[in-house]
């Protein structure tokens, strides 16, 4: 069942956290469905891994074929690989970076995205949905070369795509987090090797700062809700050392380590015994 982000007569956001099995196979992940005065989109849909319960689930609250959008942040597997379904499957324009306008039909059969792909620019644009509008907010290298957020000026949710993620099981993304200190363990990792500097966090932060925002929602993990715990958040994310502030040449050696096959290990090299 999907969670209710934010519902009145006219404007209803819902969260989808737990289609995909969790066996340890695939990361958690997020899908969104928004609908505004009868017009609805989908951030970020997924892989073929959430395409059938996400596709059933939505189906509950708005009918797939009044799609109106697919709106992906950028182009990895776990936020469009379903996307050939969702075209075959819907009349729903492809909303996404000029970046990934032409790699985006690799993950289709021929033709399914002729005259169906509405390229952003690097600056973002507002996007109109029903009586109302998404704001496509520039996230570049946050963490893809071509990325993009998107704010919800009804609800005031910023939905973040992998900023903010968290490591979470789908039943715990559906518990928001009002209180960011004992959460940041599971936030830490992820964020010092996918967001590529501290140069580039500090210059989103002080573009989001602008917004009147009610809940930051990752497209892993929980959201983040309330001007305590967003306010933590921008601090946090101002300070971070993370991507190429960590690397250095010792990043860039000749591999020497083996690969095994049969157990899907690296071993590492043998050494040479003293006084042998």
């Amino acid at each position: 069942m999907p969670i209710e982000l934010y519902r009145d007569k006219n404007h209803a956001c819902l969260m989808f956290s737990d289609l995909i099995e969790e066996d340890g196979q695939a990361i958690q992940a997020n899908q969104f469905l928004i609908v505004d005065s009868g017009t609805g989109a989908i951030l970020d849909p997924g892989g073929n891994l959430a395409f059938n319960e996400l596709f059933m689930g939505m189906s509950r609250y708005f009918p797939p074929q009044k799609l109106a959008y697919l709106i992906a942040s950028h182009a990895d597997p776990d936020i469009i690989a379903s996307l050939d379904r969702w075209m075959t499957s819907t009349r729903a324009q492809l909303v996404i970076s000029r970046i990934w306008e032409r790699f985006a039909p690799h993950f289709t059969k021929v033709g399914k995205t002729e005259n169906r792909v509405i390229g952003v620019p690097d600056g973002g644009g507002r996007l109109p949905l029903g009586n109302s509008e998404l704001i496509l907010l520039p996230a570049h290298f946050l963490h893809a070369e071509g990325n993009f957020h998107f704010y919800d000026p009804v609800s005031k949710i910023l939905f973040t795509g992998d900023l903010g993620v968290s490591l979470t099981t789908g039943a715990e993304a559906q518990r928001p987090i009002t209180d960011l200190l004992p959460h940041i363990a599971r936030m830490e990792g992820f964020h010092r090797r996918y967001m590529v500097s501290n140069k580039i966090l500090r210059l989103w932060v002080q573009m989001a700062r602008q917004l009147q925002i009610d809940m930051i929602v990752p497209q892993h993990g929980a959201p983040i809700m309330g001007k305590q715990a967003i306010g933590d958040l921008f601090n946090w994310l101002e300070g971070l050392q993370c991507g190429i502030d960590l690397f250095d040449q010792r990043a860039y050696q000749l591999p020497t380590a083996e690969i095994d096959p049969v157990s899907r290990q690296v071993r590492p090299p043998l050494r040479a015994v003293a006084g042998a």
